[in-house]
């Protein structure tokens, strides 16, 4: 076998071209395969912490339902006030809270009772947990009353509503305006 004279060169000149003809071959083959291919480095996500379902707010004093509350993050203390009800009848209004205040987790809201002719506020009994004595010092509230309220709880898991007193159990209209300054659920 005998070679072409300047065999050499058409060695040096095919040489690098058959073999970049045959990496680009090869690189189509390895991607139309499926296979993943080198990938770079990713860097670790940063961890998101997912935001608060909300506000927790307590809301004490002349409001109609005081407690604990979960609100949206931005709501302000209307929206706090209102969640509870709204102001009560005895709510001092000229000592209200600044209602365009926004609010803060942890916050504690203080809604202030309008004081009476001898200077002391009017407590409020919880209708739900009040014992017979506690509902026997309400006043226009009966013992035979107080305990009305007492086995209606009982058997039936607690008031709902302050009007259940007069939708239910029959208290009259004037004793019920009298009777929901001092009471709460």
């Amino acid at each position: 076998m005998r070679l072409v004279p300047g065999w050499k060169r058409i060695v040096l000149i095919a040489a690098p071209i058959t073999t970049a003809a045959a990496l680009l071959v090869a690189a189509y083959a390895y991607t139309a395969s499926g296979l993943p291919g080198p990938t770079a480095p990713v860097a670790a996500p940063a961890l998101e912490i997912p935001p608060q379902p909300g506000l927790l707010v307590d809301i004490v004093g002349a409001v109609e339902n005081p407690g604990l509350y979960r609100l949206p993050r931005g709501d302000r203390v209307f929206d706090a006030i209102a969640a509870a009800g709204g102001f009560s009848a005895d709510a001092d209004m000229s000592r209200a809270p600044n209602l365009a205040g926004r609010l803060s987790d942890g916050e504690q809201i203080k809604v202030p009772f309008v004081k009476t002719a001898s200077g002391t506020t009017v407590v409020r009994v919880n209708l739900n947990q009040a014992t017979l004595e506690e509902l026997e010092a309400v006043p226009r509230f009966t013992l035979a009353f107080a305990q009305e309220c007492l086995d209606y709880r009982t058997n039936f898991g607690g008031f709902q509503s302050m009007r259940e007193l007069v939708e239910i159990l029959g208290m009259s209209e004037a004793d019920y305006v009298v009777v929901r300054r001092y009471l709460t659920l």
